[in-house]
């Protein structure tokens, strides 16, 4: 039986897994990266550091298995909108990465947005102007940073998202191509064309030329020639994370939509084979590109999901495990009037407000700390809730079933909250690790393992669903005193 290797480079960590045809995972690595925050609302990445683990991954599991002349291919699922500068030549980043949490590029945005631009971009890119995309993270360094400006002006140094970055590493540097799931992601992309603007690229200050390739996600990425893993091993299956794990969800007809859970969240709706656009928020963006066929997703982006509970635990020191806040939060009857709005990297759909600040809101001496962990789990329902709505109003489609994953779903509480909130069955996926399966089925379809997305469709999963079940107007007691907290949240 064919096995793949599928890399999953993640906000978090770099994952490494082996999967069989079926999509079934027959081992897992995992290794954390440092989180660097040089000043306040910067986050950033090293690079470096990262490909470094993609290579003790693989080849942890490779020693592991013994089954090396199985594995017939590689594929790449990635976290999004993060870009790195490195040199074309030997793929030495030259500044650590920037990640998409990092809001450095926001009175970039403001001032683009007092010049009225903001229609416009849309219209090509189907995104709005946030600093949570690419473009202005890469702008900030070429204009605080002359001697960046000057490599990528030069074409000594080329822009990417972390997908081009590794694959570029992985092959040796022969290969600097992305998909167009992750150039959609960077404000430099028209969705309409399926191609890199030049109209945004010398808007932004961004070379066409420093920018990679575009190809499917299907399509071929080349082979690895590094050392230690297996040279000549095709790279096939090149996906952002959320569009990965739309994919994994098989999500393929029009309408169907999945969300998931990690640091921040990300909701995928499939609408077809044409863009449409909104005017309250909502994203468009392209789902996947096969066989030279595009497919497009409306997409509602939550900044902070379960990054509030590593907030509690590591800053405030509420939780000692993450696991511990399911227990915590059923231990209440209710929230007792206790929200947090989790603004610590502003607010995204419906809001788009990217100096918004965290609040809590509602306590009282009877409140403890199990009132704020419920409040953080609660918060992830209400945006979700919040993003569904605006979603749906843009599509015209009443949803009648989500899918999710990540590793959040193991909470049966908060899932069950989504569910009674959003008013939704909330399917979720018997595998937690939807990004790197999205982009392993991808790459099997690339290699011909898989002739169809029928072929994918029919592989069966047994899957857990929750239903709603609280009384509306609980619901609405408790959506309306989320609405109030995040009144005062944009007030501040």
């Amino acid at each position: 039986m064919p096995l793949f290797l599928s890399v999953d480079q993640s906000t978090s960590a770099t994952k490494a897994l082996i999967l069989d045809e079926t999509g079934r995972i027959l081992d897992r690595e995992s290794r954390e990266h440092t989180q660097h925050y040089p000043r306040p609302g910067f986050v950033e990445h090293d690079a470096g550091e990262i490909f470094q683990n993609t290579l003790d991954v693989c080849q942890t599991l490779l020693e592991r298995s013994g089954q090396r002349e199985q594995i017939v291919g590689l594929s790449i699922s990635n976290q999004r909108e993060t870009v790195v500068v490195f040199d074309r030549e030997t793929g030495q980043p030259l500044h650590r990465a920037i990640v998409w949490q990092c809001r450095r590029g926001v009175e970039i945005c403001e001032k683009l947005r007092d010049d009225g631009i903001d229609p416009d971009l849309h219209r090509r890119t189907g995104l709005t102007l946030d600093p949570y995309f690419s473009a202005s993270k890469v702008h900030w360094l070429m204009e605080n940073h002359p001697e960046i400006r000057e490599a990528i002006q030069s074409g000594r140094a080329v822009v990417g998202t972390m997908d081009a970055y590794l694959v570029h590493r992985l092959t040796g540097g022969r290969i600097f191509a992305t998909d167009h799931t992750n150039a959609s992601r960077t404000l430099l992309y028209n969705i309409s064309t399926n191609d890199w603007d030049n109209q945004l690229c010398r808007l932004w200050g961004i070379p066409r030329q420093a920018l990679p390739d575009l190809r499917d996600s299907s399509g071929n990425y080349g082979t690895v020639g590094v050392g230690g893993l297996i040279k000549g091993l095709p790279i096939r299956g090149v996906m952002g994370d959320s569009h990965a794990s739309l994919f994994a969800q098989r999500c393929f007809d029009s309408g169907t939509t999945k969300l998931t859970l990690g640091t921040g969240s990300s909701i995928l709706m499939n609408i077809g084979d044409k863009p449409v656009f909104s005017d309250e928020g909502v994203m468009t963006t392209m789902a996947w590109v096969h066989e030279g066929k595009p497919v497009y997703a409306l997409e509602g982006i939550i900044v902070t999901a379960a990054a509030s509970l590593a907030w509690l635990r590591s800053q405030l020191g509420l939780l000692a495990d993450i696991g511990e806040a399911e227990e915590m939060a059923a231990g209440l009857e209710g929230n007792d009037g206790v929200y947090l709005v989790p603004a610590f990297s502003g607010l995204g759909l419906p809001h788009w407000a990217p100096k918004a600040r965290a609040v809590i809101c509602g306590l009282s001496n009877h409140s403890d700390r199990r009132h704020i962990v419920r409040a953080a789990l609660e918060a992830i329902a209400y945006q979700l809730k919040d993003a569904l709505e605006a979603m749906s109003r843009t599509s015209g489609t009443n949803l009648q079933r989500v899918h999710a994953d990540g590793g959040p779903t193991a909470n049966k509480f908060l899932m069950q909250f989504i569910a009674d909130l959003t008013g939704i069955p909330v399917q979720i996926s018997a595998i937690s690790d939807g990004s790197p399966l999205g982009a392993a089925m991808m790459g099997m379809l690339g290699l011909g393992i898989h002739d169809s997305l029928d072929s994918i469709r029919a592989l069966t999963r047994d899957e857990p669903v929750y239903r709603p079940a609280m009384e509306a107007a609980l619901v609405e007691k408790n959506y309306q005193g989320w609405l109030a907290a995040v009144r005062k949240t944009l007030a501040e």
